[in-house]
């Protein structure tokens, strides 16, 4: 990988990353023709996420909403690729999407931060999405105690967040009903 990587002349465009072979150590992602590179997640941060999508699916399902949950799933934006680790998506187009989906059928992406990805889930993130009009940017912060920032976007094209802490409950109604203490994240 790091060859295919290290000789390729120029910007680097969505195709090319797609044309990659795959690499099971990293997630890559494209911004403004540069790669973005993180080490794919650890059990601890795999473990949060598996219990998210289980939540987010079954208020997904209880509430009859047409929406899908997936995991690491490449979304085209403006500006590139990103990957985030869960999104929310119109299940329609996420059932007959190929190797992507547009940011147009995508409701909420969710980064759960970790060491690696922290700076760029709290500040380049959020504006790339935004930008793409995703209309919602969740954040899970892991440490010290878990916090998930909800962000809808406003008529500004940034996110407007409050942030849930363990013992509250995320209380929303839009774009599902759902009713989350982030403590129960952490078992």
């Amino acid at each position: 990988m790091s060859v295919a990587v290290s000789d390729h002349p120029g910007p680097w465009t969505v195709e090319d990353v797609l044309a990659l072979p795959e690499d099971t150590r990293h997630r890559i992602e494209l911004v403004g023709g540069a790669l973005l590179m993180s080490p794919n997640p650890g059990v601890p941060h795999q473990r949060i996420s598996s219990r998210l999508w289980a939540l987010l699916d079954a208020a997904i399902h209880t509430s009859g909403a047409p929406f899908e949950v997936l995991e690491a799933v490449n979304v085209l934006v403006p500006d590139g690729l990103l990957i985030p680790d869960l999104v929310i998506a119109d299940a329609s187009a996420a059932a007959g999407a190929g190797a992507t989906l547009h940011a147009d059928d995508v409701v909420v992406v969710v980064e759960i931060a970790s060491p690696s990805t922290r700076v760029i889930d709290r500040r380049t993130k959020p504006g790339l999405y935004a930008a793409a009009g995703i209309p919602h940017y969740w954040r899970l912060d892991l440490d010290p105690l878990p916090g998930l920032h909800l962000g809808r976007l406003d008529r500004d094209g940034g996110y407007l967040d409050r942030t849930v802490r363990p013992g509250e409950s995320t209380a929303l109604t839009d774009p599902f009903p759902l009713d989350l203490d982030p403590a129960v994240l952490r078992r």
